[in-house]
């Protein structure tokens, strides 16, 4: 269960911000939920119609200089890049510049194997090849000890990042990151693209038009994918980037939307988030980011689309390589569901692919709402990729860890590592152990809503006015609604069930409402019932006619109280962990005879989610802890049967009469209740 954050934006700062904008009614609720409270801060939000002056960015003029110097020289350069979709383009856009004027450029990028950023049998092999100059795009700039080297081979360096650096920068001719602690330009957010893009700009006396005008198109995309904040120059970026996207003239991206579905539909950054990034980094992932780059340099419209068609085939390997993964970590649930009330959530298996188990690892922490560590074993190593979310930090959990790991890197809300398979199971209680000290409470996952929903706001008009706001992405995600009281008037499975389609009434109206990824009866929604719902917008158009319906991000029935039915969750976790819990709480979850009939009573065939169970129980004075251990007692007795991935429950048919008070964890609570 997530819990739920719903915005309630004064009306008196929405309507001062709209009496002073052209801005919808809508918006300004919008702007306001996200702490624009005024024409100044909403102007600085949106108001960014240009980049800044690349050289306000420290060391980039002394970048510009010495490259374009370098270039005069006739010296060898090569182009070092990375193998997800940012590192591809910045490679391209500087690669491709310093191609158009002359310069003598190769360009590398790293496969996965060989990890990320700069290793020492690269450096010796661009040595051997003659490379004179160096310069890192997306990498470089924890690249202490491969610097070194670069100067005794008597090589330059140039490092443009955009990573968080450390205490001791690399040394080189150059180092450009707006993340440095020295640096003072105005905005410091952009990927690795972006300041590719500013360094080209930068060697053309600061004209960033022109530079927008040649790679607009590819810095957008590598900063949409990159999940780089889309506020102030990068939103400007990506707004005027999906301009030239739209009409590029590239073979590359237009074979590779061709193959992604989307010729005819509009580019927006939902389109480049789901259609044309994940195939560029698929072709990391899988196979080589030199196809990506390939098929961005190809000229060639029919070789473009021979390239484009063959990473779309890896990214549809790609897909059936994470459902692989994602069976074996459905397996290891069913076998131990007593992991699913760790704090963490560590799954190690044999073999898995080390390109996407990240993903992987993604899709579980939002199935089960805890950070999650995906361990990928073979040849004696396990291979690992982390998520997180909230205050639980990734990077410094693997601190914390570090004496168990060969290496690992990372940032709060991800990481990688690579361990000893012999030191999996330490691991594994180090980082439980980890959580528990410095997370007594761990965080929930959460659903922000700028605000409720109004009659006024589901009309066309309004809806299509929050495309005022747009490009959504990390930073500016698109607007989520409380939709309260919504009345199920039908349900429909769409895509042999798949997905869900219901047909809701607010404020007196029918709307359709869009469940995507659950069936009816993984929904769980009943016609004839009451709902809130948080909702995504949308303006349909059939034949000419507009109507306004609703994306449902989630669902729950009226009555739950959600910070109750948190609190009783961490409770049970912590008792199903075995940690000490106060002889009181052990009382409270203990159901009596009454509450276990109503609980059985309430549970049929149909499998159900335990928390629709809660707004009912509680009207019964039964408090969620007491419903979740009745559940686990008639699981233990063979009266119910869980879906643990799913989480759903569901009734047996009675073979025989059960005794209930044979049970183990009936009687464990008696005890640790002080009854027995």
């Amino acid at each position: 269960m997530k819990k739920w954050n719903i915005g309630r934006p004064e009306l008196n700062y929405a309507e001062e911000l709209q009496k002073n904008s052209n801005l919808s009614p809508l918006c300004c609720q919008v702007l306001v939920s996200q702490g624009y409270w005024n024409l100044l801060q909403a102007s600085e939000f949106m108001g960014c119609q240009e980049l800044s002056d690349p050289f306000l960015i420290c060391d980039m003029k002394e970048a510009a200089e010495v490259i374009n110097s370098a270039v005069d020289q006739g010296k060898k350069i090569c182009i070092y890049g990375d193998y997800d979709c940012d590192g591809v383009m910045s490679t391209v856009i500087l690669y491709s510049y310093l191609s158009e004027i002359g310069a003598e450029v190769v360009w590398r990028i790293p496969e996965r194997s060989e990890g990320y950023g700069l290793n020492a049998n690269a450096v010796r092999e661009m040595h051997e090849d003659g490379v004179q100059m160096i310069i890192t795009v997306d990498n470089g700039i924890a690249s202490v000890g491969d610097a070194k080297l670069i100067r005794e081979l008597g090589m330059e360096l140039v490092i443009t990042d955009h990573h968080q650096p450390g205490e001791e920068l690399p040394e080189a001719l150059a180092v450009v990151d707006a993340h440095r602690t020295d640096n003072y330009s105005p905005y410091r957010l952009y990927c690795g693209a972006g300041i590719a893009l500013l360094l080209v700009a930068a060697m053309n006396d600061g004209d960033t038009q022109m530079a927008m005008e040649q790679f607009g198109d590819l810095a957008a995309v590598a900063t949409i994918a990159d999940v780089v904040s889309l506020t102030g120059e990068n939103r400007f970026l990506v707004q005027r980037g999906l301009e030239y996207l739209e009409n590029t003239e590239r073979p590359g991206l237009r074979a590779l939307r061709e193959v992604s579905g989307l010729n005819g539909k509009k580019m927006d950054s939902v389109s480049v988030a789901f259609g044309l990034a994940p195939r560029i980094n698929a072709a990391g992932r899988l196979e080589s980011p030199r196809l990506a780059v390939e098929l961005m340099l190809e000229e060639d419209p029919e070789k473009a689309m021979e390239l484009a068609r063959q990473i779309n085939d890896i990214n549809t390997r790609r897909k059936s390589c994470e459902a692989d993964i994602l069976k074996d970590a459905d397996s290891q649930v069913t076998e131990h569901p007593e992991m699913l009330s760790d704090r963490v959530l560590i799954f190690a298996g044999n073999d898995w692919h080390p390109g996407v188990i990240g993903i992987v690892a993604s899709r579980l922490e939002e199935r089960f709402g805890k950070p999650c560590f995906m361990i990928s074993i073979r040849d004696g190593y396990g291979h690992g990729s982390a998520r997180s979310f909230g205050e639980f930090n990734v990077f410094k959990s693997l601190t914390a860890c570090g004496s168990l790991l060969e290496k690992f890197g990372g940032h709060p809300a991800a990481g990688g590592f690579t361990l000893k398979e012999e030191n999996i199971p330490e691991f594994r209680k180090q980082m439980q152990a980890y959580a528990l000290e410095h997370h007594k409470i761990m965080p929930v996952m959460e659903i922000h809503a700028a605000c409720a929903l109004r009659p006024e706001f589901l009309n066309p008009e309004a809806v299509n006015s929050l495309q005022a706001l747009a490009p959504f992405g990390a930073g500016n995600e698109e607007p989520v609604f409380l939709a309260e009281q919504a009345l199920v008037q039908e349900v429909r499975g769409l895509s042999n069930n798949a997905h869900t389609r219901l047909i809701v009434q607010l404020f007196g109206q029918n709307y359709a409402a869009l469940c995507f990824g659950k069936s009816p009866e993984k929904l769980g929604v009943s016609a004839g019932q009451y709902y809130h719902m948080l909702v995504r917008l949308n303006v349909d158009d059939y034949k000419g006619r507009t109507s306004v319906s609703l994306f449902v991000q989630d669902i729950r029935p009226v009555g739950i109280p959600q910070a109750k039915l948190l609190g009783a969750v961490q409770v049970y976790e912590q008792y199903r962990r075995k940690e000490t819990l106060p002889e009181e709480y052990y009382k409270g979850m203990l159901p009596e005879r009454r509450d276990l009939a109503a609980v059985y009573q309430a549970v049929t065939e149909r499998p159900v989610l335990p928390e629709t169970l809660a707004a009912p129980m509680m009207q019964k004075k039964i408090n969620y802890c007491k419903v979740l251990t009745a559940l686990d007692i008639f699981i233990e007795m063979g009266l119910m049967a869980k879906d643990f991935n799913s989480g759903e429950v569901r009734r047996l048919p009675a073979q025989e009469k059960i005794n209930l008070e044979d049970s183990a964890i009936l009687s464990e609570l008696r005890t640790l209740a002080g009854i027995n």
